[in-house]
């Protein structure tokens, strides 16, 4: 099945909020929350939920005909990624790749952080990102510190 042929990439509206919310919970159950200790997964599930957290976002989603199928979130004030998923059955398929690079279209030149966990580590780098550190675990979250210089 070829999953390029009908995705779609655009910034989110505020009502989709919600449902990348949700995507980002499910793709972390499955993904990430197996290299994390409870309280990790617990800390990660409360950040959903604190609109402190979550103000000023700016999300970008990936849609596969109308349904969401990825999600990207940057803090434009300090140019920091805080959520990056892309669900399951559509890894390995370029569509994190393709909103990263439609993220830079509005943020050219400029240098992008994240913390990456664990299972994101090979595609951080793959798609440009180098760490700045080694890897913490704050509040059971393990991450490695990443920047990409834009160019």
């Amino acid at each position: 099945m070829d999953f390029g042929k009908n995705i779609t990439i655009r910034r989110l509206f505020e009502d989709e909020r919600p449902a990348a919310l949700d995507l980002a919970w499910r793709v972390f159950s499955e993904y990430e929350s197996p290299d994390y200790s409870a309280e990790g997964t617990e800390e990660f599930r409360k950040c959903l939920h604190d609109e402190g957290y979550l103000s000023g976002l700016h999300y970008y989603g990936a849609f596969d005909g109308g349904k969401l199928i990825g999600e990207i979130a940057i803090r434009p004030d300090r140019k920091h990624i805080c959520f990056f998923f892309v669900g399951g059955r559509y890894h390995r398929r370029g569509i994190g790749t393709r909103m990263f690079r439609r993220l830079l279209e509005d943020y050219p030149n400029e240098t992008i952080t994240l913390n990456s966990s664990p299972y994101g580590l090979p595609f951080y780098k793959v798609i440009g990102f180098v760490p700045t550190d080694e890897e913490k675990t704050v509040n059971g979250i393990r991450f490695t510190p990443m920047k990409y210089e834009g160019k």
